[in-house]
């Protein structure tokens, strides 16, 4: 049994668009990187991760925020 380990992607939508993010460090925590991405894009500090969704062999994670809208 050979076992392959999925390429990690991480997503955050800017305006209304996806950026696609690559992984900095296969050992990182999700909160690694999100902390990592964090110095270039401040919103996603506070941002919830989501994930993740397996997509064309690649395990994709979303940084979802809620800064910018109401209600």
């Amino acid at each position: 049994m050979k076992v392959n380990k999925l390429q990690r992607v991480f997503l955050h939508k800017v305006n209304g668009q996806d950026i696609r993010l690559t992984d900095p460090n296969e050992n990182f925590t999700i909160s690694d990187v999100q902390h990592f991405y964090g110095g270039t894009y401040p919103i996603l500090t506070n941002a919830k991760i989501t994930g993740p969704e397996i997509v064309n062999g690649e395990a994709q994670y979303r940084f979802e925020t809620t800064m910018g809208t109401k209600g």
